[in-house]
């Protein structure tokens, strides 16, 4: 399958582009600067650009087969209105080129699922250390569920850089355990779909 991944160069991103060429997918990168992009791979393009660019975005778009983000803030202390516009700009490109698989990497805690949390992360990390990521979150998701394309968002609990264990837990509606699962050692994430 074509993929075209945007955030390709966080550590998530990575692990996507990686976990996709190991799939014998052909990924295209979509990163702002190249040259601190390192992954080679014949399977691999690397598009240079900048979400807030349309026609950047919708050229890496054309002729893909789906589309994944991890597109999140790099600093949680502020709102980060580029990420919002950007993805109104990958929805509009999908939207334009008939490309409608698309899956995008929120948050657990994020809208409905914040129901899914336990008191002391809703409360305390989620209002006050993690509000302005999630409120972005929020604004990107209702974007995407407004489109017509066929959405899936995932909600992962805490990511940690760590080695895969292939043992996941995924659902609907999964209640945080405590302490929160973490991605590379276990992982409990919300998933919300348009299907």
């Amino acid at each position: 399958m074509k993929l075209l991944i945007f955030g390709a160069s966080g550590l998530t991103g990575r692990e996507m582009v990686e976990q996709a060429l190991e799939q014998n997918h052909t990924v295209m990168a979509f990163v702002r600067t190249p040259e601190k992009f390192d992954i080679r791979h014949d399977s691999l393009k690397v598009a240079q650009g900048d979400i807030t660019d349309y026609e950047k975005v919708e050229r890496a778009v054309e002729g893909q087969e789906a589309v994944l983000s991890a597109l999140g803030a790099s600093n949680l202390l502020m709102r980060t209105p580029s990420l919002t516009e950007g993805m109104r700009n990958i929805v509009r490109a999908m939207e334009k080129t008939g490309v409608r698989r698309f899956v995008y990497e929120s948050a657990l805690g994020v809208s409905d699922s914040v129901a899914d949390t336990r008191f002391p992360v809703r409360y305390f990390v989620i209002h006050v250390i993690l509000g302005r990521a999630h409120a972005d979150h929020e604004d990107k998701e209702r974007i995407i569920k407004a489109s017509s394309l066929d959405w899936i968002i995932v909600r992962p609990t805490q990511l940690v850089n760590k080695p895969r264990t292939g043992k996941y837990k995924a659902g609907v509606h999964i209640a945080d355990s405590f302490p929160p699962g973490k991605i590379g050692e276990r992982m409990s994430p919300s998933l919300c779909s348009n299907k």
